[in-house]
């Protein structure tokens, strides 16, 4: 998907909602467990529920590894299911691959050609050789890990580096890899406050925010410092949707939680 279809949709539908499809069958309604495929039954359900609320879905893709090549049918099931019926809807692998150039080649050729995703996370550890074979691939996208929303976030990821923290060099070093128009980031709504000096660098690259939700992160805030003339934000939640109710009514309830977010997200956009 190119970034105009993105955000010419965001548009559309006055929404960045990214809704996060964690599927964990220790969570997901106990009815569904009779089902020939319980994660696809689930993932379809919340799909039809929410799909006019949010412009693109994330898949965690350790929730499907999880379960073998079980857990791997349902993925795909699953994105094929969005590839037919709502191809309108932005994918997000949510891997976090990193690796070696020949092996990164392979991660690649996997998530977006043999799964069909429009973009998957990775961790930038490894540098340019480990993140060009991702960008090589034409209108898909490579979202890199830069300020991430856990706690240990601190541990590496604010630390200085050539006198500057090291988000920030990874911010700075990625502008310069072939492809890098292909490139978006992940900061975590929980580091709202950073987003200001993250802009100086990257002032019109896509942001994928997790955090709104479960994880305390404000949306005023994150649209306050994050928001582009194109929006430039994808705000994802994951638990706070998909688990709003374990019921029978468990779509019907995700539906209007992302329904909510949506309506907040268009505040934030009149606003402006």
């Amino acid at each position: 998907m190119k970034t105009e279809e993105l955000v010419a949709q965001i548009k559309k539908k006055k929404s960045f909602l990214c809704v996060g499809l964690d599927t964990d069958l220790d969570k997901i309604p106990a009815h569904l467990l009779k089902e020939e495929d319980p994660i696809f039954s689930f993932n379809k359900a919340i799909i039809d529920a929410t799909q006019e609320f949010c412009v693109a879905y994330k898949p965690n893709i350790a929730f499907y590894e999880a379960y073998g090549l079980q857990g791997w049918q349902s993925l795909q099931k699953t994105i094929d299911y969005l590839s037919t019926n709502y191809p309108e809807q932005f994918t997000i692998a949510d891997a976090k691959r990193g690796d070696i150039g020949n092996t990164s080649t392979r991660y690649a050729k996997a998530f977006f050609e043999t799964l069909n995703f429009d973009s998957i996370t990775i961790a930038p550890y490894m540098g340019k050789d480990s993140v060009e074979p991702f960008l090589a691939f034409e209108d898909k996208h490579t979202i890199l890990l830069a300020l991430t929303s856990n706690k240990g976030a601190f541990d590496f990821q604010t630390q200085l580096v050539k006198g500057e923290a090291l988000y920030k060099e990874v911010l700075r070093t990625s502008k310069t890899y072939a492809n890098a128009k292909n490139l978006m980031y992940v900061v975590g709504a929980t580091k709202a406050a950073y987003l200001k000096e993250i802009r100086q660098i990257i002032p019109e690259s896509f942001l994928l925010v997790p955090g709104v939700g479960a994880q305390g992160g404000s949306l005023k805030e994150v649209c306050d410092y994050g928001m582009t003339k194109d929006i430039g934000l994808l705000v994802n939640s994951s638990r706070g949707i998909i688990y709003a109710s374990n019921g029978i009514d468990f779509a019907e309830e995700a539906g209007k939680k992302a329904m909510q977010l949506q309506q907040d997200m268009q505040l934030e956009l009149e606003k402006r």
